[in-house]
């Protein structure tokens, strides 16, 4: 393991990108095309960046197995088609993420990565939209157990080399904190995102991206 070596791990929707508008109308299509009452907008964002099959858990309770899953090929399918016909407008970056990713990546020490609920084609389309290169480990929903388990982290140190105190894990909902407190490292929210601010129990919060360089250097200067 490094000890000169720092990892920084984001979430991607409601953190780098904002999709609430592609999420909302990608569910709507879903429960739309099976006949199913569509959840609210309020409801739709609550389940942003847990897994797709836990989030139909949760927004179709009453459904069967097989009706679960029918919201999950939906979703996919509506999600990718909206995305190649918008291409990078369909999930825009936040402003300042962009130039954030740009001064973090030009820290030697500094190693970026995600830990997403999206899943790899969702990512890598994604990365391909915005020329989002500085991503060393990706961490996706198709590879681990949904959010809050800590496996999407665990193995971006495994693969990276860091130890849990010299890793971060940056995002908007809960189930991030959560899944940062449960692999032993330390977290940063942000309020621009889809779970209020002052609930998702978070060790630090941010106000902006342009917050984010200096508190990174403060919790790691000694």
């Amino acid at each position: 393991m490094s000890a000169s070596l720092r990892l920084i791990l984001f979430d991607v929707d409601g953190t780098l990108v904002d999709s609430q508008a592609a999420i909302v109308g990608a569910m709507t299509d879903a429960f739309g095309s099976i006949g199913l009452p569509v959840p609210t907008r309020p409801e739709i964002l609550s389940i942003v960046g847990l897994s797709l099959d836990h989030a139909m858990t949760r927004l179709a309770p009453q459904a069967n197995v097989e009706t679960q899953a029918a919201l999950v090929e939906g979703y996919k399918s509506a999600y990718h088609q909206a995305r190649i016909q918008a291409g990078a407008g369909h999930s825009p970056l936040y402003p300042g993420a962009r130039a954030t990713l740009e001064a973090l990546n030009a820290v030697p020490e500094y190693l970026l990565g995600v830990a997403t609920g999206k899943s790899q084609r969702g990512m890598d389309g994604l990365i391909e939209a915005h020329d989002l290169t500085c991503f060393v480990t990706r961490q996706v929903a198709d590879q681990h157990p949904s959010k809050p388990h800590p496996s999407m982290i665990l193995t971006a140190m495994a693969e990276t080399g860091v130890t849990p105190e010299h890793t971060v894990m940056i995002g908007d909902t809960s189930f991030d904190m959560d899944m940062a407190r449960a692999a032993g490292v330390r977290s940063i929210g942000v309020p621009w995102g889809y779970h209020p601010v002052d609930r998702i129990g978070a060790d630090h919060v941010i106000s902006s991206f342009a917050d984010l360089l200096p508190l990174l250097n403060g919790l790691w200067k000694a």
